[in-house]
């Protein structure tokens, strides 16, 4: 379906979209592609901040960034359509939900009692309409319709056939035009096209006289038919008073309970504020949910095989929390094994992430202004790639309940360590897309994966692997992180002053080291000596990502951290402190 087509790279697995034309175009640039390093980032506006019905209300829904000033006519036309779109899509689920569409199962006495005297309405109905039919019937019963041989009169053989009307006419009348014809073709043969016109005149002129007898028996048989539409609306208006309208929650949030309308707006944006689409897609999801059992699989133990597969940590500068895949862990051949060999492990896998969504999902804020939106971080170093039938199969069944069942949950996709054959994929598929869709997406070569995410993400919210500091110990990623690029072939240094006597720790990293790193304590005193706290040594990008030293201070003086970047790439800095009193 092209419209599920439009958004589906909006959802969480956008390699996973790829497979299916990743043999093709290795076949087209197999040979003479170089690596690929540089970052591939669209003009990407930031991450929406999502509102509920209220702000919708005020503001447009989320547009692409066009780098043209906006008219404020058009904006005033989106915000009524938008409002007057959540307007009729909320009148369309509340109907639904009287009459219980979503196919609930709750209040099944009340259901009962009512079907129970919907019956006996039915039954009384059925027997007077069955009296007034029996009189109808008396009444416009017609004569049966004649069948007569049409004979062939010389000359017009070409004329064409004028049966429709026919059985409106009488039987007396229908020999006297047959005789009349029968003799004016064996007296003037030629005059043959004359007597069929006056038959036709003759034949016309009976229809037309019978037509109004005719039109009022129509008009009976429709006022009969409108009688029983209107009886079986009354009939459907009673059960829906006997019967409470259902009640259905998603993501654990009540479809129309209060408001936090934002759960139904969110099947608005993905269908384009296209209501009957919306409103069908959402129908679709809860009855999925429930064929599915989400409500029961978010309660089951699937054990913790893939917790580093994928994982949630920390959040973005917007405030939205941060999933990560780590599609690199399936090198592990007992693990892949284990997750994809059969049918049945690959159904487990499903359920994983989808329980895992769900999880996610519900500790969303669906509250007006909250945050109820994912950023998607997919790490592709090692990834197996597309000659893995058994994950591409999974991974495509995935996505298809992703992208069906939970619409607009993605505020940014990174994608990070992105091999060549990847960006080639993206940049066929790129056309294809629109530019909503695109505006979420960024790519980033293995070199500049750090820098990437650090656009997007605070330091001190970045996992260690990926760049960022470490949570252990005195610090947390509640703690800021200060960023300083150090240029090529030169050296940068960092003063911590002190004030007195404490115990002062710090963290400090320099993302791909290959640099110099030293530190001592300068007194304040010109009487009293500098310590070295860490010889200058050479940090070879192999060694330990971060460097945590402390040192303890009873005087007045400075910290200072020297980095020398012989290289003649510039270097991203990172570093932290805290201090802590003395006992003594």
């Amino acid at each position: 379906m092209q419209l599920m087509n439009t958004e589906k790279l909006d959802r969480f697995y956008h390699q996973e979209l790829t497979f299916a034309m990743i043999d093709e175009v290795q076949k087209i640039v197999q040979d003479g592609v170089p690596q690929v390093d540089e970052v591939v980032v669209p003009d990407v506006p930031q991450a929406e901040k999502l509102s509920a019905a209220a702000t919708v209300a005020k503001e447009p829904p989320p547009i692409p960034e066009s780098g043209e000033k906006s008219i404020k006519p058009n904006k005033v036309e989106e915000v009524l359509e938008a409002k007057k779109a959540l307007e009729e899509l909320k009148q369309l689920v509340q109907e639904a939900l009287n009459k219980h569409e979503f196919g609930g199962v709750a209040m099944p006495q009340q259901l009962e009692a009512a079907k129970e005297d919907l019956k006996k309405e039915v039954a009384v109905t059925e027997d007077e309409s069955a009296k007034e039919e029996a009189k109808d019937e008396v009444v416009t019963d017609k004569p049966p319709k004649l069948e007569t041989e049409t004979e062939t009169v010389d000359g017009t053989n070409d004329l064409p056939e004028k049966e429709e009307n026919i059985y409106l006419v009488e039987p007396e009348d229908i020999e006297v035009k047959a005789a009349t014809a029968t003799a004016c073709s064996d007296t003037v043969e030629d005059d043959g096209a004359k007597n069929v016109e006056a038959i036709e005149e003759t034949i016309v002129s009976v229809t037309s006289s019978v037509q109004p007898v005719q039109t009022t028996a129509a008009k009976e048989t429709a006022e009969e038919k409108a009688d029983v539409v209107s009886e079986d609306k009354r009939k459907d208006a009673k059960t829906e008073d006997k019967v409470p309208p259902e009640e259905i929650s998603i993501w654990g949030i009540p479809l129309l309970a209060d408001e936090r309308s934002e759960v139904i707006l969110k099947f608005l944006r993905a269908r384009d504020f296209k209501v009957k689409v919306a409103f069908a897609t959402l129908k679709n999801t809860i009855l999925w949910r429930k064929e599915f059992g989400i409500d029961e699989l978010v309660e089951q133990d699937l054990g913790d095989d893939l917790e580093k597969v994928v994982f949630m940590h920390g959040f973005d500068k917007d405030g939205h929390p941060v999933c990560y895949n780590v599609y690199g862990e399936f090198q592990n051949k007992e693990l892949y094994q284990k997750t994809f060999s059969d049918e049945e492990k690959r159904q487990k896998f499903h359920r994983w992430r989808i329980q895992f969504l769900e999880k996610s999902i519900r500790k969303l804020d669906f509250s007006p202004g909250g945050i109820c939106t994912i950023v998607q971080v997919n790490d592709l170093k090692n990834s197996p790639g597309p000659t893995k039938w058994e994950l591409r199969q999974a991974t495509k069944r995935a996505l298809e309940l992703l992208q069906d069942n939970y619409p607009e949950f993605v505020a940014r996709q990174v994608f990070i360590n992105v091999p060549w054959w990847y960006l080639a994929v993206n940049k066929m598929i790129s056309p294809f897309l629109t530019q909503r869709t695109r505006s979420k997406f960024v790519f980033a070569g293995p070199s500049k994966s750090a820098e990437t995410l650090f656009r997007y993400i605070a330091a001190e919210q970045v996992p260690v692997k990926y760049g960022g500091l470490t949570e252990d110990g005195e610090f947390a990623n509640t703690d800021a992180v200060t960023e300083i690029t150090v240029k090529a072939a030169a050296k940068h240094k960092v003063e911590f002053p002190v004030t007195g006597a404490c115990l002062l720790t710090w963290e400090v990293r320099v993302i791909g080291w290959d640099v110099s790193y030293g530190a001592e304590f300068v007194p304040s005193a010109k009487d009293s000596y500098t310590v070295i706290i860490q010889k200058a040594r050479k940090v070879a990008s192999a060694e330990e990502p971060v460097v945590c030293n402390n040192f303890k201070i009873g005087e007045p003086g400075k910290v200072v951290l020297s980095i020398d970047n012989p290289t003649s790439k510039k270097k991203k800095l990172l570093y932290r402190l805290k201090t802590n009193p003395t006992s003594d």
